[in-house]
Formats: structure tokens, sequence, C-alpha cells
């Protein structure tokens, strides 16, 4: 089948879209952070983007996209880039085999970035790297597999439009699991950790919701009219979310908080993700509304709580993900693309999404903490307290703001 030119320019477009939010995940996250750790949060996700790049072409596209083995991974077929060229590929007929596997590959890293969260203010970057190149192999990969290579859930029948599962249930959980193994940042809990740059995090959030039109309308991997209701509904859940957040932070807290807005924003992105090709505008404002009340009220049981967690990607990612799997199950329209969700009466999908939901949190919280346990007991996770104290800026790369 030949080329489409259209949907070519607009994978093409949408993979420049997406390749914006890894930085946009470091300036959210680097603003959080304290002054000291401003340049190392930024440079997690940069170097993210690349170190995953490279284990994209080498390794992970084809375990993630090669042909099916056992249902959990796929084959060696793609090592290398091996048969991946400029012709239509197995997974789009309109456009070049080589530009979805590069689609993919930026989604792939912007989950790396995400699960930086978990490590925030205290990990050895010389422990990152290694981390981060065995977590994408292990963890992130196989579930891209389940649920976008023809792997067990989605033969099951679960769906996932853009990602809530396979980067957004994986990350946040993922950064849950490191948060317990690495242990709470000293201080936490006794002294005030202010953020370094508020203005910076809503840079960030405002490159997430650019980049995340090309997230979601892009998974259409087409122009056409699908895209067009994945773009929509992921704006109105998105605005529907942030105002949420802020209205019920506001009457909690007394302030109608700037942070409180782009994290309502983000938990809407997250939360339509899974369902943004399935479903309706007029649906996704109820999607977008109850994940900026959830996860706000799952951020302060995460307080409460004490995990020192403290960017939040288990309550807004992690559940924003979990909630927006099941949603989809129950407000998936087969006008929109096929799928009929709890509401048109169809309980196996809400079943079926469920099950691939559950497993991808399982798996991704038990193999991520296991890896973490490990590498913490061989190499280590953690800096010094005094390298901690003095800031990863410094310690971790010599420079400072």
């Amino acid at each position: 089948m030949a080329i489409d030119t259209g949907a070519t320019a607009w994978v093409l477009v949408s993979t420049a879209l997406v390749m914006i939010m890894t930085p946009g995940v470091g300036l959210f996250y680097g603003g959080l952070v304290r002054k000291k750790n401003f340049i190392d949060m930024i440079t997690l996700s940069f170097v993210a983007f690349a170190l995953v790049s490279i284990q994209w072409v080498l390794i992970g596209y084809s375990l993630a996209f090669g042909p099916d083995v056992g249902g959990f991974i796929g084959n060696l077929q793609y090592l290398g880039l091996n048969n991946v060229g400029m012709d239509p590929g197995p997974y789009s007929p309109l456009v070049p085999g080589m530009l979805y596997m590069v689609f993919q590959l930026v989604f792939a890293t912007v989950t790396m970035a995400i699960v930086t969260s978990g490590f925030a203010e205290r990990i050895k970057f010389s422990s990152f790297l290694i981390f981060a190149a065995l977590w994408t192999t292990i963890v992130y990969d196989p579930l891209a597999h389940w649920v976008w290579g023809g792997g067990w859930t989605s033969q099951f029948g679960s769906i996932d439009f853009a990602g809530g599962t396979v980067v957004h249930i994986s990350s946040g959980f993922a950064a849950l699991a490191i948060a317990l193994v690495i242990g709470k940042r000293v201080g936490y809990g006794k002294y005030a950790m202010e953020p370094a740059n508020i203005p910076w995090s809503i840079l960030g959030a405002a490159l997430l919701w650019f980049g995340w039109f090309g997230f979601n309308a892009g998974s259409a991997v087409a122009a056409n009219g699908l895209a067009v209701n994945a773009f929509v509904t992921t704006n109105t859940a998105t605005a529907a979310a942030a105002m949420t957040w802020l209205l019920v932070s506001w009457y909690i807290g007394g302030k109608p908080s700037s942070l409180g807005f782009i994290s309502g924003a983000v938990a809407g992105l997250v939360a339509i993700t899974p369902a943004a090709g399935y479903v309706t505008p007029m649906s996704s404002i109820v999607i977008g509304a109850v994940a900026g009340a959830l996860c706000y009220g799952l951020m302060l049981f995460r307080q409460k709580w004490g995990v020192d967690e403290s960017l939040d990607a288990w309550a807004v990612h992690g559940m924003g993900g979990l909630w927006g799997a099941l949603a989809t199950g129950i407000f998936a329209a087969a006008a929109v693309n096929g799928a009929s969700g709890l509401l048109e009466g169809n309980v196996h999908q809400f079943i079926a999404q469920c099950v691939g939901a559950g497993a991808a949190l399982v798996y991704a919280f038990v193999v991520t903490y296991i890896l973490a346990l490990i590498l913490d007991k061989t190499i280590g996770l953690r800096v010094t307290e005094e390298e901690e104290y003095v800031g990863l800026d410094i310690s971790q790369h010599g420079e400072r703001c």
C-alpha cells in the first residue's frame, strides 16, 4: 500500500510534539524541587531522552513490537532496526515503518522522565543511567508489547489509545516503588522544602499540554476524524481536570493555587490518554473532572501516608492512568472508534480494562521494586548525606544555577 503523505506529515509533527514533552517533564519537576537540585532534575529528563533513544533503536523497539513470543514480549526480528524501513510497516499501512518506530520511541523516553519523580533530589547519576536502561528494557518494553504489540492484554480485549497503561500506570507505580526503596530525603517532614521556581513548572506544564496533542491525536496514526476527536477530548478533559483541582484545592486550602491548576491539568491529560480515541467530548468532561478531584485527594493521602514521592507521579500518573483505563471501559462509544463500554452494555470491555490495568500496575510496581532493591544493594542508588545536603547540581554535575 502507498504511503499516505498527509498521515506521514501528521505523525512526523506529532513525534516532534511528544519529544518536547520530555524536557517539559524536566522543567515541571525542576521547578518543584529545591534550587540546589534544579539542574539535576532537568538533566535527568534530557539524559533519559538520549539514553532511551539508543536503547529503543538497538533493542527496545524489537522487544515491544517484534512478533509475539508467548504473549509477553516481542522477538528480536527488529534488532538494530533490522527490517524497519521506509515502506509502510505492520502497525500502520499509512506511514513508513521507521516513522512508527520513532513515534513510539518518544513515548518510551517521556515515560522514563516521569519515573524520575521517585528519586528526586537523592539519586546518584551513575546509578540513574543503569536503572534507566534496565527499567526500560524489562518493564516498559514488555508492557508496550502487551498492549500495542499483540501481547496478552490486547488479545484479551484491553484497549489503550495512547498510553494510559503503558506510560502512566507503569511510570507512576514505578516511581512509588523506587521511593519506597530509596527512602525519604534528609529532613523530609521536618523542614520546609520550598519549590525552586513555580514559573518554570508552569512553563513545563504548558509544554506538556501542547505536546500532548501529538501524544493523543497522533496515536490515530492518521490525519483523520479520529485524530480530531482525540485532539478535542484531550483538551476538554484537561481543562475540566485543571478547573476541578483548582476549585477543590481552593475550597480546602483557601487559595486558588497556580501549582494546583497545572497539577490538575496534567491529571486530566493522563486520564484521557487511554480514552481519547474511544470516548466523546461530553464523556471527556466527566473523565477529566473526576481525575482532578481524585488525583488531588490521592496527593493529600500520599502526604498523610508520609511517602516521599513528592513530585506525585504516583498520585497523578499512576492513579490518574488507572482511572483513565477504567473510564475507557465505562465511557467508550462505538460511534467513535468501534469499541463500546459499560454504558453501552459491554461488560467484557470493562473487565478487560480492569485486567489490563491491574496487570500493568502489579508488574510495574513489583519488577521496579525488585530492580531498585538489587541496584541499591549492589551499586547503591543514593548519594551520600553530605552530597544530598550540598545539592545534586554541585555534587553530581559540578554546576549551579
